[in-house]
């Protein structure tokens, strides 16, 4: 039995609500296996596609006369709301299914950062829908967002994407735990907050929710971070002829395939980096990173990199 800390990324959730409540209900069962190995379980998740579209929609019916604007943290801890009930509704399900009994709680959480920190100034963390670059040209023109060129697929917003500190509603978290909760925690990456005279203070940006996921594990104790994302393992010279899959990584072999820029910034380069930290945050920590399809496959040894 080990406390376990799975992340799941915000693009295997669907590009709308039915499919983000199809795609769960398959990551329940999964999630829920793990339950009834025994384990203890903490869920976060990605919120980019999410918070963009709910950011977009807001924007537009401000823009229209339809309602007030919203700002970028607000949105966040709306996108945790909405991914947070399709979990746990999908989560209860296959618990009921199963006959475990066990309640779901999914925590609105606030992850500190440093208002000063230099990813302030150079927005890099892509949220919301890929465009076509005369549409993201049009849009930068009409609202002063900032886009990038992401891989293949097209232009994407980014937003500042500074580093977590500490997380809010640690103790929270940690009592729901020990009282035999799943639990639905750091959702996007928590919303990011500053600490000021007045108190705490919401600012736009996302952070990235690895990051925040591997400090939550080591917060928490957890014996393992998982992550769960688009490919089945990790690969060094992805997509090329010698293209070659990783099932086990060191530290060592990692941060050597990291400075010959094996792992793409916007992608894999911050899921390395996590787990990472969470290996090095105590002894006898592992990381697990595979997708979601095969998260069965990779518990089994079959796929997926693990790192210690």
């Amino acid at each position: 039995m080990a406390k376990i800390v799975v992340a799941l990324g915000g693009n295997a959730l669907g590009k709308s609500p039915e499919e983000q409540l199809q795609l769960v209900k398959h990551t329940a069962t999964s999630l829920v296996g793990l339950v009834a190995a025994g384990h203890k379980v903490v869920i976060s998740h990605g919120n980019g596609p999410q918070v963009g579209a709910i950011n977009l929609g807001m924007n537009y019916a401000a823009e229209h006369g339809q309602t007030a604007a919203f700002p970028f943290p607000e949105c966040g801890a709306m996108s945790q709301g909405y991914i947070g009930y399709h979990l746990q509704q999908s989560l209860q399900n296959e618990l009921h299914q199963r006959g475990i009994v066990k309640d779901v709680a999914s925590v609105v959480t606030q992850v500190e950062v440093d208002e000063s920190d230099a990813a302030f100034q150079h927005p890099t963390k892509p949220v919301g829908a890929f465009y076509s670059k005369e549409d993201a040209d049009r849009i930068v023109a009409e609202k002063g967002y900032t886009f990038v060129e992401d891989a293949v697929r097209g232009y994407r917003q980014v937003v500042p994407s500074p580093q977590p500190k500490s997380i809010i509603e640690l103790k929270s978290i940690n009592d729901l735990i020990e009282n035999d909760n799943l639990v639905i925690a750091g959702g996007g990456g928590g919303v990011p907050v500053v600490k000021t005279p007045a108190g705490l203070k919401g600012v736009p940006a996302v952070i990235d929710k690895d990051r925040s996921s591997a400090l939550l594990a080591a917060n928490i104790a957890a014996e393992q971070l998982i992550i769960l994302t688009a490919v089945d393992a990790v690969y060094v010279n992805y997509g090329k002829p010698d293209e070659d899959v990783l099932r086990e990584l060191t530290a060592t072999d990692a941060k050597r395939y990291i400075d010959e820029g094996q792992f793409a910034p916007g992608s894999m380069l911050p899921k390395i980096e996590a787990c990472l930290e969470f290996v090095a945050s105590g002894s006898n920590r592992t990381a697990l990173i595979t997708s979601l399809d095969r998260l069965d496959d990779a518990l089994a040894g079959k796929v997926g990199t693990l790192i210690k």
